[in-house]
């Protein structure tokens, strides 16, 4: 039997690899200047956590979750996560933030899965990196996470667009759902299957349908049935925006596709990677912690989708190509010992050093550090160990000089400095 990795799965190797670390790199910097803590949660969850809080006639609930029965867990059925947030508001009230210092800020990552039907940019098994903030009503809760995936976007150098929506609260939002209730009903015969089965349960997901896309050009927009403090939040959302120069259009279809969001709805799209182009999304959720148990508290959160944005900055050519400052070539036993030493000092000094093998002949290990983008080769052998000195080759401008061994790093960081 031949063994190969399960189908919407992906081993993640290379540069592929290299893109996605940069991003998480990129992102996680930024929570310590938005003074956002990091969380972990388990990936094996009860099921009816994403049962309750996605909504059962959600796609991620009826086709999407990875779940079994635990025989260890009292025959619990148990589903790996489909998302993240879940998870961080199950963890929240477990801990008893809720009700002894509800306002919380955090951060998370790792991955998630979802069985959905395979292609480029959509794993079953994916990475998500996502922001929970709790505790916080505010407006400007919302235009501060807008404008952290702007940051995020430009320390990407990504050329990303922003879509805004509210879809009301518990006070406007029964009026628009029963509005676009009666326009399913009223086109009913025109729906897709899916449509069509979930219509009187949960109607608001025919505005995120790709397949009538067309025919919900015509439904009810969401901002005609904003209750005064609905419409008055989303106004300082759209000015605050302004004012922090990120900019965004208004897509009146934009529900997201979990059940529980309210108010501020968004997305983050690429135009660069084709149908799934969405490379983040996320909202208010001012009812989900006490939907699970908790004191009545607000949030909001977002969930990258890493793959995604690697493909994206893949996509715009943005990623060198990973390669070492310099290689260390050692000819021979004692010079082994003492590249050693030299290659712990560059490193020391910031300065990305691979120690090339010492079984092979020295024109291979030259051709081998210009095919991996060294700048560097630093050889010593018996003599340059002797006194002292290295033999320093500039690959880039094809010179080569002798240096004394304790001013390498000294000399290969001002070069790469310069």
């Amino acid at each position: 039997m031949e063994l190969t990795r399960l189908r919407g799965f992906r081993d993640i190797l290379g540069v592929d690899a290299q893109t996605m670390a940069l991003v998480e790199e990129r992102a996680r910097g930024l929570m310590r200047r938005y003074n956002i803590g990091e969380i972990r949660t388990p990936v094996l969850e009860a099921v009816q956590l994403f049962q309750r809080t996605a909504g059962e006639t959600s796609d991620l609930v009826e086709k999407q979750i990875y779940s079994f029965t635990d025989r260890d867990q009292g025959e619990t059925v148990v589903a790996l996560r489909p998302e993240g947030t879940a998870g961080v508001v199950r963890a929240y009230i477990e801990a008893g933030l809720d009700r002894s210092d509800p306002e919380q800020r955090f951060f998370y990552s790792g991955p998630v899965f979802r069985r959905e039907r395979p292609q480029k940019g959509r794993y079953r098994q994916h990475f998500q990196f996502g922001v929970e903030i709790f505790g916080r009503p505010d407006a400007a809760c919302d235009a501060e996470l807008l404008t952290l995936l702007d940051d995020l976007r430009g320390a990407l150098d990504l050329e990303l667009s922003f879509e805004i929506n509210s879809i009301g609260d518990h006070e406007c939002r029964p009026k628009f759902r029963q509005a676009v209730l009666d326009f399913g009903l009223k086109h009913e015969a025109q729906l897709c299957d899916d449509c069509r089965r979930r219509l009187r349960q949960n109607p608001l997901r025919l505005l995120d349908c790709k397949t009538d896309a067309a025919l919900v050009e015509s439904a009810p927009k969401s901002i005609e049935y904003l209750c005064v403090p609905c419409r008055t939040h989303y106004d300082t959302v759209k000015s605050l925006l302004d004012a922090a120069g990120v900019a965004f259009v208004e897509n009146y279809r934009l529900v997201r596709g979990l059940d529980y969001y309210t108010r501020t709805t968004f997305e983050v799209k690429s135009a660069n990677l084709g149908a799934q182009n969405t490379v983040a999304g996320g909202g208010r959720y001012d009812g989900f912690v006490e939907m699970l148990g908790g004191a009545p508290v607000a949030g909001i959160g977002f969930g990258i989708g890493i793959d995604r944005v690697a493909l994206a900055v893949q996509a715009a050519n943005k990623l060198a190509a990973l390669s070492p400052a310099a290689v260390i070539i050692a000819l021979g036993e004692p010079a082994l010992h003492h590249a050693a030493g030299l290659a712990r000092t560059l490193r020391a000094g910031q300065i990305d050093v691979e120690v090339l093998s010492p079984e092979r002949k020295i024109k291979a290990l030259l051709g081998r550090a210009s095919k991996i983008g060294a700048r560097f080769a630093v050889i010593v052998g018996e003599d340059e160990l002797k006194r002292g000195v290295v033999q320093l080759r500039d690959l880039l401008l094809s010179k080569q000089s002798e240096v004394p061994a304790t001013q390498l790093a000294h000399i290969v960081g001002a070069a790469l400095a310069s």
